[in-house]
C-alpha cells in the first residue's frame, strides 16, 4: 500500500491542467473537468459493495498534503465500516446546531412585533430568556436557564421537566405558562430543520402522563391589600417621594396595570380635558383607554415633572429609569412595597379597587369594569356599545381619590356613587370602545 499512494507531486497539483482524474494512490484523486478550470479532490471507496465518490473540496484552495490528510482520515472510517459521507453531513449538522439560548434570544426578537405589549416580551423573556435591569444589566432570571446551553436536537423531556417540577406545584400558573412558551420555541426550532420527532414539552401524550393536570392545582392569585388599609399606605407613599413611589401612586390612583403606568408619556396626558389616553398598542385588551384624571392624580403629574428630561420633549416619560430613553422596570415598584415590609403584589392594588367598587359604592357593576379596561359581554355585544362610560367613570375615580385621600381615611365612606338605574343605555354605556 505504501507505494501505491502520495504519487502527486505538489509542483504537479498547481500546475496540472489536462482534463481526467489524476491518481494519488489510496482512492484519492485529483480530478480535472474539461477546459481544466475546474479542479478538485476527490475520494473513491467501496462500502457494502457500493462505489461511492466523496468530494475533499477544490485543489486551488484545497493543498495536497491536507487532501492526503482527507483521504487517510476518510479510509480509517471506511475500514470501521463507516460511511465518511454520512459522518461529515453529521459532524456540518452539528457544527450549524445553536443552543436553546442563542436560539431563544433570536425566536423571541423575530416574535417582537408580535407581542400585545411590553410587558408580554418581557414575560417571555424572563421565563426563557435574559432580561436587563434598569442600568441595562442582564440578568440570568429565567427559570429555563439550565436549557440555555443544552443543543437543540439533544433536549428531552427529562430536560423539561427539571425545569418544569420545582415550580409546577408552588407557581402552577407560571409553569403552565412556561411549559407552553418551552413548546414554542422547540416547535419554531423542528420548524427550521433543528430537531425532529416529538416535542419533548407538549402535555398531550407526554407531560400529561407525568405532571398534575393543570385544572386540579391552585390557581395563583395577585395578593391585594384589603382596601381599608390603602389609604394609609397612600400617606406613607406621598412622604416617600422618589420616582417609584410616584409610579405606585399613580397605579393606585387610576387603577392601571403597571405596564400600563411604566410606558405613559406626557404627550398622553390632557390636562385641559382630565384625561390620560392610553394608545391602543399599550393596552392588555389591544384598544385604546381613557382614564379621567382627578386632582389626586394631577397632583402626582406635577410632583414628577421635575424628573422629566426636557430633551426627550412631549414624548418624554413620566416616570423614566435610570438609563435614558428606558421605562422604570416593575422591579423598581416592587421594590417600594418590599421596603414598606409590605406583603402584596402592585397588580393586586386592582383588585382592591374592584372590591371597594362592589362594598362601597353604588355603582353599576359595569361602571367598575370598564375603569379596569376589562371587556364586558361577548364579542356581538360589544359591537353595539360605542361609549366607554366616561363621566360615570370620572365619578367613580373621584370618589376612589377621595376614599384614598387622609381626609376620606379617617371616615366610612358608605355607599358613594348615584344609585344606578336599569336603563339598557347605562350598560350599553359602560363597555370599552371598540
Amino acid at each position: 500500500m505504501a507505494k501505491s499512494v502520495s504519487r502527486l507531486s505538489a509542483r504537479f497539483v498547481e500546475t496540472a491542467r489536462k482534463p481526467g482524474r489524476h491518481s494519488d494512490g489510496g482512492g484519492l484523486y485529483l480530478s480535472i473537468d474539461p477546459g481544466g478550470k475546474r479542479r478538485r479532490w476527490i475520494f473513491l471507496f467501496s462500502l457494502a459493495g457500493r462505489r461511492r465518490e466523496m468530494g475533499l473540496g477544490s485543489a486551488d484552495d484545497v493543498g495536497l498534503a491536507e487532501a492526503r490528510r482527507a483521504a487517510d482520515a476518510a479510509r480509517t472510517l471506511v475500514r470501521q465500516g463507516v460511511d465518511p459521507i454520512s459522518s461529515r453531513r453529521e459532524a456540518d449538522r452539528e457544527s450549524r446546531m445553536p443552543a436553546f439560548g442563542a436560539f431563544c434570544d433570536d425566536f423571541l426578537r423575530d416574535k417582537a412585533g408580535g407581542w400585545r405589549n411590553d410587558k408580554h416580551k418581557a414575560q417571555w423573556a424572563m421565563t426563557l430568556s435574559r432580561s436587563r435591569d434598569d442600568d441595562g444589566k442582564l440578568l440570568d432570571t429565567g427559570y429555563a436557564l439550565s436549557l440555555r446551553h443544552k443543543r437543540l436536537d439533544e433536549i428531552n423531556v427529562d430536560d423539561v421537566l427539571s425545569v418544569l417540577r420545582p415550580i409546577w406545584t408552588k407557581l402552577p400558573e407560571t409553569a403552565s405558562r412556561l411549559r407552553g412558551r418551552i413548546e414554542n420555541v422547540l416547535d419554531a426550532a423542528k420548524a427550521k430543520g433543528f430537531r425532529s420527532g416529538e416535542n419533548p414539552a407538549a402535555w398531550r401524550g407526554h407531560l400529561a402522563l407525568i405532571l398534575p393536570k393543570p385544572k386540579k392545582l391552585a390557581r395563583g392569585h395577585h395578593r391585594a391589600m384589603p382596601f381599608a388599609d390603602v389609604p394609609g399606605l397612600m400617606d406613607k407613599l406621598r412622604a416617600a417621594g422618589g420616582v417609584g413611589s410616584l409610579a405606585l401612586e399613580f397605579t393606585i390612583l387610576t387603577a392601571a396595570r403597571s405596564g400600563e403606568v411604566r410606558g405613559a408619556r406626557w404627550n398622553e396626558i390632557n390636562e385641559i380635558e382630565k384625561l390620560w389616553i392610553v394608545p391602543a398598542e399599550r393596552m392588555k385588551g389591544g384598544r385604546e383607554h381613557r382614564v379621567p384624571l382627578t386632582d389626586a392624580m394631577l397632583d402626582v403629574l406635577r410632583r414628577a415633572s421635575p424628573f422629566r428630561r426636557v430633551s426627550d420633549g412631549d414624548d418624554a416619560l413620566i416616570f423614566p429609569g435610570q438609563r435614558h430613553g428606558a421605562p422604570l422596570s416593575d422591579m423598581s415598584i416592587s421594590a417600594v412595597l418590599r421596603r414598606l415590609d409590605l406583603d402584596c403584589t402592585v397588580h393586586g392594588f386592582r383588585s382592591a379597587f374592584r372590591d371597594w367598587c362592589g362594598d362601597e359604592t353604588n355603582f353599576p357593576r359595569e361602571v367598575a369594569e370598564a375603569a379596569l379596561a376589562h371587556a364586558v359581554g361577548d364579542k356581538v355585544e360589544a359591537a353595539y356599545r360605542r361609549g366607554d362610560a366616561l363621566e360615570k367613570r370620572r365619578e367613580l375615580m373621584s370618589d376612589w381619590s377621595a376614599f384614598l385621600s387622609p381626609k376620606g381615611a379617617k371616615k366610612n365612606p358608605g355607599k358613594a356613587g348615584r344609585t344606578p338605574t336599569t336603563k339598557k343605555n347605562d350598560v350599553a354605556a359602560a363597555a370599552p370602545r371598540p
